[in-house]
């Protein structure tokens, strides 16, 4: 019996040194470790981080309340009763125990930990990869397949992500390639020859790299961060063969009614302004396109770009939550999920958000969090449920490339 024997945890600190929380859980002498990231940009419907509130500690972002929930809350719910591969039963107990409807009392940030962490148990005490175990978990009705994602590099940032004055979060590029390992080189080199157009034009200052990576020169529109992609692309040799994406995140220029991209525009004028850049940029994403309530908005832009293909991803809208997501399938604002795990606070539920949109013919594209650490769980996520895309930020700082590392061992893997 693989029975849990040890729960600890403590507090690290993420990408953008702040707190977060790490979890151990100890089966069969076997030590196995999940940390939790954390996001700057988040919608009010996410489950809720733990934070202390002691200003005499990191400002007040200490994570010391959410440890000793871990110690002193869940440990002693699994601790010698439950078997580490009974995931399901795992994470209801703690949802259980929490007993509100966003883990405010627990913290979701404490009980993801957890939840990752005895996933990784029972990945290594069934003798399973990680992303193999993420597979066999999914409800048997999900007809997907392990398999490599796509990678969506976000190379240019604004919104909360930057210090800059443009309005739209995120500007990724996702290479077309055979392989991941191709599209990781083509990434990286478009990324450098993105940097050097950058410093040309706007001085070295401006080659000073976001949370997630990515340049955040001094531009105002969408316009200028997509004319500076298309000519990275080009000058690298690869025009044709790399797409573009755009994060939005528009709920942090919604003011009174109104969008401030940075021109102020109504939702219908905001419409119109994204199909004209469908028209004139090779977009295949577009994600959060209006703020985080307006379902209306989603759906009309969804119904007028379905003829190019275009997807449409629901983050702030969603939040990888099934009544959201319910409710999205209903008003038929998107048609693919941004699935990020600490959004919802259990593996568990994340999995069933998965296969609800799979369900309603959706796709799904994992996603890491601003304030990241060196976990590298999303990467085995991504591939075990197989849904084809995964962001993580540009190719450059550690926690973010260490997913995408992982996903070349994978890959090796995969092909012996």
């Amino acid at each position: 019996m693989s029975m849990i024997s040890l729960i600890k945890s403590r507090e690290i600190l993420d990408s953008r040194g702040n707190p977060t929380i790490e979890v151990d859980v100890t089966v069969n002498n076997h030590k196995y470790t999940a940390a939790v990231p954390s996001g700057a940009s988040t919608g009010t419907h996410e489950a809720l981080e733990l934070r202390d509130q002691n200003s005499k500690r990191y400002g007040g972002k200490g994570v010391l309340k959410a440890v000793n929930n871990v110690e002193k809350k869940l440990a002693p719910l699994l601790i010698g009763k439950v078997n580490c591969i009974q995931q399901k039963k795992i994470d209801d107990l703690m949802l259980k125990a929490d007993g509100t409807s966003n883990k405010s009392k627990l913290g979701a940030n404490a009980i993801l930990g957890v939840s990752l962490a005895c996933a990784r148990a029972g990945a290594g005490e069934s003798g399973k990869e990680l992303y193999q175990y993420v597979h066999s978990l999914l409800p048997t009705k999900t007809n997907s397949k392990i398999s490599l994602p796509r990678p969506f590099f976000n190379v240019i940032n604004g919104g909360m992500h930057a210090g800059n004055s443009l309005p739209f979060q995120e500007f990724m590029i996702s290479p077309q390639a055979k392989t991941f390992r191709e599209a990781l080189r083509i990434g990286a080199e478009v990324y450098h020859t993105l940097k050097g157009i950058i410093a040309k034009k706007y001085g070295k200052l401006a080659t000073n790299v976001g949370d997630e990576g990515g340049f955040a020169p001094p531009i105002r529109t969408a316009e200028e961060g997509l004319e500076l992609l298309i000519k990275a692309i080009n000058k690298s040799g690869y025009s044709g063969k790399v797409d573009i994406a755009m994060d939005c995140a528009a709920s942090e220029f919604y003011k009174n009614g109104s969008y401030y991209a940075p021109k102020k525009m109504t939702s219908g004028q905001l419409v119109n302004y994204y199909l004209k850049l469908l028209k004139k940029y090779p977009i295949i994403s577009i994600e959060d396109p209006f703020e985080q309530e307006d379902f209306q908005s989603y759906a009309k832009l969804r119904k007028r770009s379905e003829k190019s293909g275009i997807q449409i991803v629901g983050d702030d809208l969603t939040v990888t939550n099934v009544d959201r997501i319910k409710t999205a399938i209903q008003e038929k604002s998107c048609n693919c999920l941004l699935l990020k795990v600490n959004q919802i606070g259990t593996l568990t539920e994340a999995l069933q958000a998965v296969a609800l949109a799979y369900s309603a013919g959706w796709k799904v594209m994992v996603s890491h969090r601003s304030g990241e650490t060196e976990d590298t769980f999303i990467a085995d996520l991504a591939v075990g449920i197989g849904c084809g895309m995964i962001k993580s930020g540009a190719p450059c700082r550690g926690e973010r490339t260490a997913k995408y590392n992982r996903l070349l061992r994978i890959e090796e893997e995969l092909n012996k």
